[in-house]
């Protein structure tokens, strides 16, 4: 039986059995989110339900490794913002657009992708942003590094505990490396 450990802010970043669930509780570096209904550790004296998701309760800095290309990546790198318009944007309400379309010629790479809101993003359509009479507000670059952020490796599969959905739904599709 697993254990989703989420970040101090709700994000997941691992799975465990749930002995070392136990363990970091006792240790108090998590707190229990959700517990299994149906199951329990018991000893001779105590009865505890067995931990379904845990958080950390403090702040850990994680190694940075070499920089994936991925959408969440691309989402960091350009602020959270459209580089069309300069507006905010939600992860799922952010796409990704390729400044020289595909279709021209454009490959999916660093320099080539940008966060775009729909609007921005429906507006360019099939063309480069001179033809669509847009500006782009930087020029799209690979980073040397990110804003510390959790790198996730798996999303919502049947048969997890139904209580991980909600924490694993999106992790999929931000996470997996894109084409370079």
């Amino acid at each position: 039986m697993e254990t989703l450990v989420l970040s101090q802010a709700y994000e997941p970043v691992a799975r465990v059995a749930w002995q070392r669930a136990m363990m970091l509780i006792w240790q108090g570096k998590v707190e229990v989110v959700e517990e299994y209904e149906d199951r329990f550790v018991r000893s001779v004296t105590l009865e505890i339900k067995m931990p379904s998701i845990i958080r950390f309760m403090s702040y850990f800095r994680q190694r940075q490794r070499g920089i994936k290309f991925s959408r969440d990546n691309v989402y960091m790198r350009d602020g959270c913002k459209c580089q069309y318009c300069g507006k905010k944007v939600s992860r799922p309400e952010a796409t990704y657009d390729h400044v020289i379309p595909r279709a021209q010629g454009g490959k999916t790479t660093w320099e080539n992708v940008v966060i775009a809101c729909v609007p921005c993003n429906q507006k360019k359509g099939n063309r480069t942003p001179a033809k669509a009479g847009m500006l782009l507000r930087i020029t799209p670059v690979k980073p040397k590094r990110l804003p510390e952020s959790l790198h996730f490796t798996f999303g919502y599969e049947k048969g997890m505990p139904i209580s991980w959905r909600k924490f694993l739904r999106d992790v999929a599709y931000w996470h997996t490396e894109l084409e370079e």
